[in-house]
C-alpha cells in the first residue's frame, strides 16, 4: 500500500478578446424570470419584502412627527 504517483491534468479557460456577448443569457428577459421567481416563490419574497417595507414606513412616520414635534 505503497503511495502511487498519479497524473494530474491542468485545465485552463480563456474568454477570446473578440467575443462581445458573454453574459448576455443572464440580462435576456431579465423582469420575465424575476416576476417568475416571485410568482412561484410569492410566500418567500413577501416574507422577505414585508419587513423591509414596514422598516421604511415607520422611518418615514417617525421623520414626520419629529419634523411636527420641532415646529411647534
Amino acid at each position: 500500500m505503497g503511495k502511487q504517483p498519479v497524473k494530474m491534468r491542468a485545465v485552463v479557460y480563456a474568454l477570446s478578446p473578440f467575443q462581445q456577448k458573454i453574459m448576455s443569457g443572464l440580462w435576456k428577459d431579465l423582469p420575465g424570470k424575476i416576476s417568475h421567481k416571485v410568482s412561484e416563490n410569492w410566500i418567500s419574497a413577501t416574507l422577505l419584502l414585508t419587513p423591509l417595507v414596514g422598516t421604511y414606513i415607520y422611518v418615514q412616520n417617525y421623520k414626520e412627527r419629529e419634523k411636527l414635534e420641532h415646529r411647534y
